[in-house]
This record gives structure tokens, sequence and C-alpha cells, in this order.
């Protein structure tokens, strides 16, 4: 047996054991660098797969973080029905002048006296049904809307046809008539038509297309008015002007650039049908174009209009006090 042997000096050995050192760290790297790139590398199908299933989830594929969450789905907005009338003193109000109208009264148990008192009295005076609930109840029943603990379902406003409304109006006393020219909001429609009530104005005419209603939220502005005051809606808001000029009935309209002004020297006859269009539009050409007169109601600053209830109210008092308060 032979033996072979090597002698190495100190310096020739660090040197060795530095060059296995280098070599052992770039395998040890070589082989992380394809481990992380095996698992970096996504199976075949895989994106496929996921976004199928997140699709069948109903989900959308998106770079959201894990920790980001979906928007929680908008809550339906709901309102409050047409037969539905709210808040204490439009109710009070129908119960006291119109009981037949009011099929049930609803309470909330947080209603305290004096004004519960002199609600159920009314009540009981009117023979209608009441019931006292929870105020979750009313909630339910007025969603959105501030009815501070009182509600009452109602039956629905009664309408006439115009021709018939106009044979039984008395000859010789005065009548005014308000003819809407399309008033899509129903807080304007209200507004006019307890307006009309205070003015003394005989009815109300509406379309029945691209018009407010008169619902539960027409009857709250109107603080009740729209179940006294005479709701008259027609197909055609020109013919209703063709027939009201043949009834005998002078027509005006209410138009920002009409030449004449309603202060000046204007003959308001009799018998009259004050016609108002909506706020933006103002009314419609053909409907103008049907009117006896037109006329203005002065304004001065950047606004340039009124609101159609405003403008309405002028034009109703502006005639009751011609026939009706001297």
């Amino acid at each position: 047996m032979k033996f072979v042997c090597f002698t190495l000096t100190i310096e020739e050995s660090t040197v060795h054991i530095e060059r296995v050192g280098i070599l052992m760290k770039e395998k040890f790297d070589a082989r992380n660098d394809g481990n992380d790139k095996a698992r970096k590398k996504p199976r075949p199908g895989a994106e496929v797969s996921k976004a199928a299933s997140s699709a069948k989830r109903g989900d959308k594929v998106t770079n959201r973080k894990p920790w980001q969450k979906n928007n929680a789905p908008a809550r339906e907005i709901r309102e409050v029905a047409d037969d539905v009338c709210w808040g204490r003193q439009p109710v009070l109000d129908l119960i006291k002048t119109s009981p037949g109208r009011c099929t049930k009264l609803i309470i909330a148990n947080n209603v305290r006296p004096p004004f519960l008192d002199e609600l159920v009295d009314a009540a009981r005076l009117g023979k209608v049904v009441y019931q006292m609930a929870a105020p979750e109840a009313l909630d339910s029943l007025c969603p959105g809307v501030r009815h501070q603990g009182v509600a009452c379902r109602i039956t629905e406003t009664k309408l006439l046809e115009l021709e018939p409304f106009l044979k039984g109006l008395p000859e010789n006393k005065p009548a005014l008539i308000v003819v809407l020219d399309h008033i899509e909001d129903p807080h304007n429609l209200g507004s006019i038509v307890r307006s009309a009530e205070a003015a003394g104005a005989a009815a109300v005419v509406y379309p029945k297309r691209r018009s407010a209603l008169p619902g539960g939220t027409v009857v709250k502005v109107s603080a009740g008015a729209a179940m006294r005051v005479p709701m008259i809606p027609v197909v055609n808001v020109t013919r209703c002007v063709e027939l009201l000029k043949a009834a005998g009935f002078w027509t005006i309209g209410l138009e920002k650039n009409a030449e004449n002004s309603l202060w000046r020297e204007v003959s308001f006859q009799a018998k009259m049908a004050l016609v108002v269009g909506a706020e933006d539009e103002g009314l419609s050409r053909l409907v103008s174009e049907s009117c006896d007169q037109l006329l203005r109601i002065p304004v001065r600053g950047v606004v340039g209009s009124l609101n159609a209830g405003v403008a309405a109210a002028l034009g109703m008092f502006e005639w009751s006090r011609v026939h009706l308060l001297q």
C-alpha cells in the first residue's frame, strides 16, 4: 500500500477553503432561484379556473387587496304610498274637516298629551278607527319622512270631469280655476292647492300625464286642502283652455317673458282661469298660444323666476283681491 502525502501551507489551505465556500454558495443560490421561479409560475389553467369560479359566484375579478372588502349594496329607496297622509297638523286637520276620507288612523305609542287627547277626541267624534302602534311601524309605513308619530290611510281623491263641473258653477258669481301645465313636483302641487283654497279658487285642473298626482305628499303639503278643493284631471291642457274659453272664462297664462306685467292695469274678469307652467320649462308653446293673455311677474336679482307655487299664489290672490276681498 502506498501512501501519498500532501503538504499544504497555511496560506494554501485558507485559499482552498474560501474557494470551496464560494462554490457551495453559488450552488445554493442557484437552487433557491429555481424553487422561487417554480413557486411563482402559475399552474396551467389556474387563472382561468379562478376567474371562472369568481364569475360563478357573481364576484367581480378585480385588483382588490385581501383586506379590502366589497362596498355594501345600496339600500332600496322607498317612498310613502299615495294613500298615506302623515304629520300631526295635516292628519288632525283631515280628521276634523273630512273624517270620511280617513279609513284608519295610526298613532305611535310615544305620542303624548295634550295632542294625543285632541287627536283621539277628533277621531272618536268623526268615527275614525284609530290604532296605537310602535314607532317602528310608522317608520315602515312612512319611510324617509318625518311623520311625527301620526299617519292615516286615506281614500282616493275624488276626481271630477271638467265639462260637468263647469255646467254646475253659478252663472253670476266670480269663479277662479287654476290650470297647471305639467307641474311634476308634488310639493309644488300641494303648495298650489293650499293657496287655491285660501284664495277661494273653484277648482284645480292638472294633466293626467307628466304631472304630479294628488297623493299623500300633496295632501300633506296642502294641509289637507287636496281633499277639499275639487281636483280635475284632463288629458290635454290646450283643449282644456279652449273649453274654459268657450264656457266664458278669461284665460291668463303666467309667462316670465311676457310683455305685460301682473301689477299694471290688468282686467281680471270675474270668471278667470289662471294657467301656470312648470318651474323650469314654463308654459308649453301650444298652451301659451291658446291663452287670452300672457302676464309676467316682475322680479329682480339673478334668480330670474319664481317658484311655481309662489307665482301661482301671487296670481290667485291678485284675482281674489279684485273680486273677493273687497
